[in-house]
């Protein structure tokens, strides 16, 4: 596997979370909104490497007068994001240091 693929498959990761946190932040501010149906995540792989993440309705019941959103479950998934997001970036990171030695020892 290349530098190249490891890095692309770490920015989908990043992407992939950006969608669960922007989901998250929805549900979170629409949680005293009657009748809001919350808005679930779901990542998939690729066939070339890497996630996807789609966003659609849960699908659970909803009442009249009451969302149906948790908000201790929405800052699990904020928790979750941040530590998805961060480990995705430190591979990144990883291999930008790697193309920067393969450049050193190509100058030297």
């Amino acid at each position: 596997m290349s530098i190249s693929a490891i890095m692309g498959i770490s920015l989908s990761g990043m992407q992939a979370e950006k969608t669960r946190l922007a989901s998250t932040a929805n549900n979170v501010a629409n949680a005293m909104t009657p009748a809001y149906d919350r808005l679930e995540t779901k990542f998939t792989s690729s066939a070339q490497g890497g996630v996807t993440a789609s966003v659609s309705p849960s699908g659970d019941e909803t009442f009249a007068d009451v969302s149906n959103v948790d908000l201790a479950s929405e800052m699990l998934s904020l928790v979750q994001s941040e530590i998805g997001f961060k480990a995705n970036a430190s591979a990144w990171e990883t291999g930008a240091d790697l193309w920067d030695v393969l450049l050193s020892i190509k100058r030297d």
